[in-house]
């Protein structure tokens, strides 16, 4: 092999990383994919550094490293990077080598709160607080041949080494660093040999799981998703107050909007009761004066009550409930509600607990105005996050935060609150000094609200929000959903393309150890098709934000069913392999397509991000490509859908029926088929996917679904074979009402649902089988006999 002056990162003799154009590389044929793959199938050797070059299986992923980074092998082909500095710190940046010409793909915090993707080719595309960095390596040109076969991956993800916690960043020389602090100027260390988590393979998505249970296992603080326990709300359709009222929500606001969505045919099962509820004290909004921007910021709780708007006297001519449970248990009963949930902040309310006030005096305050990091402050300001350093925050005593978690969350469980939506977590970070620093107080603080939860409430009722930061991904416990994403802002044409976009590129992280949460949308709006197709291939929960009577119900009946329940996918929904390293947002040509798993078959949805607006925290000199006056053109495929032979079976015939939401339309394809899809801007479609499987002697058969819903799939819950002569018939069981659609080889004999026989549609051309499922039926079992 011959390397270059800058070197190469070569994980086996037939990829390279960094390719040069004196070297040449070889192929080693195909690869077989199996359903579980390991890392370690695929590396005989640990990284190791030597002469100043980081390599993984012998081949070089750094180059110019310096002689204070240490490299500890690990479990397999993986590894712990760190350094060691001749002087103590609360806060190190180190030097790890050089990067350069390799695509790879960041995900940084871009505001305290939140994440969001860069792609890029060289350590100086990598953002300060990048919290995963994922590198591409690929065979040489003539052994590609438009296949995704030959590429490999390297992960690096930077964690929590004792009380310090990690992140990644580049400079103008395209060296790669690393920053660790601890966020207490009192806790100071001269070394973090464990700071950076390195790990390689070809499945980028099988590196990202089987590297953090390697990591699950190593610090011991986190529990990865599959194994946490699922609150119920998520199958079940939403409504959350926030959009709908922001902070002037009230008990009436609320009736009126679950009455509407019920009489329009999607009811809401699932409240959240956002900001609005609590009882506060704001010294800077006086009444008669003008509101001053972001000064809500500055409100303090002084009670773990409700406020006044729900605690009314009781109106008998109105019936209307005197205190927060009676108005619960009210609108449970009237509208068929399974969850009410209540938002609170982590430290109580944004600007924590009042110190002086008699009902909180007891959970010891102190006013404190919070401190960022200099990473933080490098990229973008968050008026929340300025007005609490203005205002200060009364910080809960550690000492007393499990009481107080105790407190608010008995006291809500007693007015028949079904759980908490948590926000503001990442504000830990920056008020820690003088309190054990900031991965200290994160555990105590997350470790007492997940006790309280599984101590008060009965579901693993928490949502998880503004909590992006590794402090906090790391130490998620028992939590199992996280909000993904920025706030949806339903008033900004400029962030509708990039919250799907971020979102669906954040789970390839937060995926392992929670269910990203996707956030509320208004389902009458310009972009709600947009969003609702985005929530049906996201495999979280779906739940709307809109004013009473303001929905659109043709968008929300392809989401919920009639009993409102909803068809959601098995995983995290994440990027194709074939998006991983492009800009769907900003490079004027790549569409976004986002993959999952049903019980019976794969759903893909495709979206054109482009030309609506740009991502934050990009050099100004870098503008996006206009794509609003076209079309662009992209391909999808079955084998975009990651692990499909969970679906796919021994009985495949290797080709998959392919269903068109937009077009109604359906196709065979091979695996390696694939089918053009045309958009514009803020336009998208999604595909079910469906192996075509042999029954009996010849007969091809393929569920498609309720071919109205967006994800048709999610519907179908049991399918079996049974041979018994004269008749072989394929009884599929399922919920959901409307037109039910299939693949079939053949007319079938007969049709049943429930036992009943009903007409069908048999269109010989594309063989493409459909037949009614009555209204008013919520489970079936459906008999096509052969």
């Amino acid at each position: 092999m011959v390397s270059s002056s800058l070197g190469t990162l070569q994980l086996n003799s037939s990829f390279s990383l960094f390719l040069s154009p004196n070297q040449r590389i070889y192929s080693n044929g195909s690869l077989r994919f199996h359903r579980i793959w390991k890392p370690s199938m695929c590396l005989s050797a640990k990284p190791t550094l030597r002469d100043g070059n980081l390599k993984i299986n012998g081949n070089e992923v750094l180059t110019k490293v310096p002689d204070n980074v240490l490299v500890t092998p690990w479990t397999n082909g993986s590894a712990f990077v760190g350094a060691t500095s001749k002087e103590t710190s609360s806060r190190h940046v180190f030097t790890l080598g050089v990067l350069q010409d390799v695509r790879l793909l960041c995900l940084f915090r871009f505001k305290l709160w939140w994440m969001v993707p860069r792609v890029g080719n060289s350590g100086s595309d990598v953002p300060i607080e990048t919290q995963m960095l994922l590198l591409e390596a690929r065979p040489a040109e003539e052994t590609v041949h438009g296949s995704n076969g030959g590429t490999s991956y390297v992960l690096l993800l930077p964690v929590l080494d004792g009380d310090f916690r990690t992140s990644l960043q580049g400079n103008s020389a395209n060296e790669l660093e690393f920053c660790v602090e601890s966020g207490d100027p009192a806790i100071v260390t001269s070394q973090s040999q464990k700071a950076v988590f390195v790990n390689y393979g070809d499945n980028p998505f099988e590196l990202m799981k089987e590297s953090m249970k390697i990591l699950e296992k190593h610090l011991g603080t986190f529990a990865l998703r599959e194994s946490k326990k699922m609150p119920g709300m998520l199958d079940w359709f939403g409504w959350c107050t926030w959009d709908a009222f922001y902070q002037e929500v009230s008990p009436q606001g609320i009736k009126e909007g679950l009455k509407s969505l019920s009489e329009g045919g999607t009811p809401a099962r699932f409240l959240i009761i956002d900001d609005g509820w609590q009882d506060i004290d704001n010294e800077f909004q006086k009444d008669g004066e003008p509101v001053v921007e972001g000064s809500q910021f500055g409100g303090r709780l002084v009670s773990v009550r409700e406020n006044s708007k729900f605690r009314t006297e009781a109106n008998e001519s109105l019936k209307e409930a005197s205190d927060l449970k009676g108005f619960i248990s009210d609108i449970k009963r009237n509208f068929g509600l399974k969850y009410v949930y209540v938002w609170h902040a982590l430290m109580g309310y944004w600007g924590g607990v009042h110190p002086d006030m008699p009902e909180t005096k007891k959970y010891n305050s102190k006013l404190i105005n919070p401190t960022q990091s200099p990473g933080n402050l490098t990229n973008m300001r968050d008026i929340s996050m300025d007005c609490m350093e203005k205002y200060g925050v009364g910080v809960i005593d550690p000492d007393k935060i499990s009481e107080f978690y105790d407190d608010q969350h008995s006291y809500l469980v007693s007015q028949d609150v079904d759980g908490v939506k948590v926000d503001v977590q990442n504000i830990l970070e920056t008020v820690a000094t003088g309190l054990g620093g900031r991965v200290s107080l994160t555990r105590q603080f997350q470790q007492a609200l997940e006790n309280s939860i599984a101590a008060n409430f009965q579901d693993n009722s928490i949502i998880c929000c503004m909590g992006q930061s590794t402090d906090s991904v790391y130490h998620s416990k028992r939590g199992a959903i996280t909000r993904a994403s920025d706030d949806y802002w339903p008033k900004d044409p400029t962030k509708q393309t990039l919250h799907i976009a971020a979102v669906s590129f954040n789970s390839i992280f937060l995926g392992e150890v929670v269910v990203p949460d996707w956030d509320m949308f208004y389902s009458k709006h310009y972009a709600a098709e947009f969003h609702a197709v985005a929530r049906a291939v996201g495999g979280c929960g779906v739940y709307i934000s809109d004013k009473p009577g303001q929905h659109d119900f043709t968008v929300l009946k392809k989401l919920v069913l009639p009993d409102g329940s909803i068809l959601r996918a098995k995983y995290p929904g994440r990027p194709t392999r074939d998006c991983l390293f492009t800009d769907p947002v900003m490079d004027g040509k790549s569409l976004l397509k986002i993959w999952n798993l049903n019980n019976y078959s794969g759903v893909l949805g495709i979206f054109n991000c482009q030309g609506a607006g740009t991502w934050p925290c990009m050099d100004d000199s870098i503008t996006a490509q206009s794509n609003t006056s076209h079309e662009l053109t992209g391909q999808i495929s079955p084998s975009d859908v990651e692990y499909f032979e969970e679906v796919s079976g021994d009985s495949c015939t290797n080709f998959s029926a392919v269903f068109s939401f937009n077009t109604g339309s359906l196709s065979r394809l091979p695996k390696k088929g694939s089918l053009d899809v045309m958009l514009r801007i803020l336009q998208c479609n999604i595909f079910t996917i469906s192996p075509i499987k042999v029954y009996g002697q010849n007969f091809e058969f393929a569920p498609i679904g309720l071919i109205d819903m967006y994800n048709s799939g999610g519907a179908i819950e049991t399918m079996k074979f049974f041979s018994d002569p004269p008749n072989g018939r394929i009884v599929i069981k399922g919920r959901g009402s409307g037109r039910f659609g299939a693949y079939a080889s053949a007319k079938p004999k007969m049709c049943t649902v429930n036992t009943e026989e009903v007409e069908f549609e048999f269109k010989g051309d594309d063989n493409f089988l459909t037949l009614s499922v009555p209204h008013g039926i919520s489970s079936w079992d459906i008999s096509i006999y052969l």
